[in-house]
């Protein structure tokens, strides 16, 4: 989906888009978020899913793939939230990566939409996944491990999508687990929201060129 394409909903993304709650000794930020709209159920360009519109209920679905250059465990990080906008213009659903799958992220009870009309999501310390209760990271064995002595053990990840665009070979994992060791630290599960900059969001295709450049950037800047 072009800038073109996107303009008639950009207000809409915008004003939609999720409050991220993050950890407080979060090292790493949201670089940029590529945007994708759903007016008709159609399969995501960037997590192995289709996205489901119920043409009764929801006017549109946006997708938000979030982009970082790092987790605490890897470079390149990309998460998804999933907002569903109703005929009204009100938010009806929501959901959120959560490593490789994606859960609900609309309570029940709604408790987690602002006043505003945005909803409020938290992200796993260094990991990023989403929950829209930061008591499910508490239940992840190494919710603390992996920020610590786990740190970079994953090197570089190249997801299918980017294969052969970025990765020159295991001397880039050696890097990477380095430097990331570099960021190594105990979460404090206090959360405070992210702010976004309204030059954050981009169509997914933009990103999409983006991300291997960044990548190889990164990856330079480490020899």
């Amino acid at each position: 989906m072009s800038q073109s394409e996107l303009s008639p909903h950009w207000d809409t993304v915008q004003r939609v888009a999720p409050i991220l709650y993050m950890d407080r000794l979060e090292p790493f930020k949201p670089i940029r978020v590529g945007v994708t709209v759903f007016e008709a159920t159609a399969p995501s360009p960037s997590f192995d899913r289709t996205v489901e519109i119920d043409p009764e209920r929801v006017r549109l679905a946006i997708e938000y793939a979030i982009y970082w250059d790092y987790d605490i465990q890897h470079l390149y990080e990309l998460e998804h939230v999933w907002i569903y906008v109703g005929h009204d213009g009100r938010i009806v659903g929501c959901e959120g990566s959560f490593h490789g799958r994606y859960l609900v992220g609309l309570l029940r009870d709604r408790s987690n939409v602002t006043e505003d009309g945005r909803v409020k999501l938290y992200s796993q310390p260094g990991k990023h996944a989403m929950s829209p209760l930061e008591e499910v990271f508490r239940l992840l064995p190494n919710v603390e491990t992996c920020c610590m002595e786990e740190a970079g053990k994953e090197g570089l990840l190249e997801p299918s999508m980017f294969r052969g665009e970025f990765k020159r070979g295991g001397r880039d994992d050696e890097l990477s687990e380095r430097h990331l060791r570099t960021f190594a630290f105990r979460p404090s599960f206090d959360y405070v929201p992210h702010e976004w900059t309204p030059d954050v969001f981009v169509p997914w295709s933009e990103l999409r060129r983006e991300i291997p450049e960044r990548m190889k950037a990164l990856l330079a800047s480490l020899e």
